[in-house]
């Protein structure tokens, strides 16, 4: 009988591991030299034809054995992918990851812990108790935290507990939301079976206080007190990086007896940062907080958290499974890890996490935050003294907005989508004061100002004269 393919963890595992590895890394640099840029040249129809014939048949009756198979899968992905890791790769909120993480990323697929029970997790539950305390206090000065998938999964997390504690009065939240909020709070509310959210108007790309004052005394005045309201406020809004007004936000929600949820899975990197900290001022006083370090964090994907003010708010995702949490095992002492989450089955990302916030500490990761805010005034100042372009407003964090002068929003879509199919620059876009604009997300900390010209001359390049 054949001996079983080699496994990652135990004894041997890093021995199996090893000459796996030198095959990945080198598939992923030859990936990335026929790429040749931050995008596969084509589209998607181009990338899809390259991709099927060069993997073949992904279930063969006898496989290509471990070696072919790691080089020729690793090195199609590299060859077609958007690496964030290229300068004029500037799109989205999809930052590089650091290589310390993604090391050890591969050390906990390796050992490959479940956080559902400590019996599958002993030293990953522990280890992730000493992040979710530590970064909630980062955050609210106490409180708790949660692990999750991204400001997705958070953001769920935020209404459910508001749609919880409302039940326990036989209510239901009332959820206020800006325009400007990310469109999982009302993907949410639907899924959760809630009201559609009251979406106030953000003219300006933020809450307006005096607007939300009004909307809460409608809604006391409407509903009698006590009445259950959950606000959601925004720091680093998607299309344009902006803040709400935190303290006037928390004065008002104080004031009506409101919740409010501050969704800061962009901005909450502002927070390692000792020049930009103060542009979260007021985030402390949010009773719960979205924050995604697989954004300004630079973690692989995922590394999402879910931070509370007040622990036992959690208390309402308790659970039990008598497989996962028997009632005696609790009261002997083992960790109930079953209601730290909506999931079961979950990946350690805490390690990864942890080993960068250790191995940078503050100081380290304030530095590469402040590294991609400067470069985005860069870009900014580049395109203000540029005769072709118009910049939209100085960035808030690292995402900038502009485009070019004297043209239409139908050539600004075309224009990005010529970048995109010829593999030379990859740009977002965003619909604001009703105009269409080129979006960069400067989220690269090796980014110069020379990349920055670069990217420009490319659009420039795209736009009639």
């Amino acid at each position: 009988m054949r001996t079983p393919p080699p496994l990652a963890g135990g004894v041997h595992g890093p021995g199996a591991l090893r000459p796996l590895l030198t095959t990945v890394l080198d598939a992923l640099h030859q990936g990335a030299q026929d790429r040749g840029g931050p995008l596969p040249r084509g589209g998607p129809a181009a990338v899809a034809d390259r991709l099927r014939h060069t993997v073949g048949d992904l279930l063969p009756t006898h496989g290509t054995g471990a070696e072919t198979a790691l080089r020729t899968l690793v090195r199609a992905l590299a060859a077609g992918a958007a690496d964030p890791a290229e300068p004029l790769c500037a799109a989205h909120l999809h930052c590089p990851p650091l290589a310390l993480a993604t090391a050890a990323d591969l050390a906990a697929s390796a050992l490959n812990p479940s956080l559902d029970s400590w019996d599958q997790a002993p030293a990953a539950s522990a280890l992730e108790a000493l992040l979710t305390t530590t970064l909630a206090t980062e955050v609210h000065g106490r409180g708790d935290a949660l692990v999750t998938t991204g400001g997705t999964e958070s953001n769920h997390l935020a209404l459910l507990l508001a749609r919880e504690q409302a039940a326990a009065h036989h209510q239901k939240p009332h959820i206020i939301t800006g325009a400007n909020a990310h469109h999982s709070l009302h993907r949410a509310a639907w899924l959760l079976g809630l009201p559609r959210p009251h979406t106030l108007p953000t003219p300006a790309g933020v809450l307006d206080p005096t607007t939300l004052a009004d909307t809460l005394t409608h809604l006391t005045n409407t509903t009698g007190t006590p009445s259950h309201i959950l606000v959601t406020a925004t720091a680093g809004t998607t299309d344009a990086g902006l803040i709400d007004p935190l303290p006037a936000l928390a004065d008002l929600c104080h004031a009506h007896g409101a919740r409010l949820h501050v969704d800061a899975a962009y901005g909450a990197g502002l927070l390692f940062s000792t020049t930009r900290r103060h542009q979260l001022a007021g985030l402390d006083r949010a009773d719960s907080t979205t924050l995604d370090l697989h954004k300004l964090g630079w973690q692989p994907a995922a590394a999402g958290l879910f931070t509370v003010r007040d622990p036992t708010d959690l208390h309402h995702l308790d659970h039990r499974a008598d497989y996962l949490n028997a009632d005696d095992d609790t009261e002997a002492g083992l960790p109930d890890l079953l209601g730290r989450s909506l999931r079961t089955t979950r990946r350690p990302d805490a390690l990864k996490i942890a080993v960068t916030l250790t191995a940078l500490g503050r100081t380290g990761l304030g530095t590469l935050v402040d590294r991609v805010c400067d470069r985005a005034h860069d870009l900014a100042r580049l395109i203000t003294t540029h005769p072709r372009f118009e910049l939209y407003a100085p960035p808030t964090i690292s995402t900038v907005l502009f485009r070019p002068r004297a043209t239409d929003d139908h050539h600004i879509a075309h224009a990005r989508r010529r970048l995109l199919t010829g593999g030379t620059a990859v740009l977002g876009r965003a619909q604001l004061d009703g105009r269409r604009w080129f979006k960069a997300t400067l989220l690269n900390p090796h980014t110069t100002p020379d990349d920055l010209a670069t990217l420009l001359k490319l659009v420039e390049g795209t736009t009639p004269r």
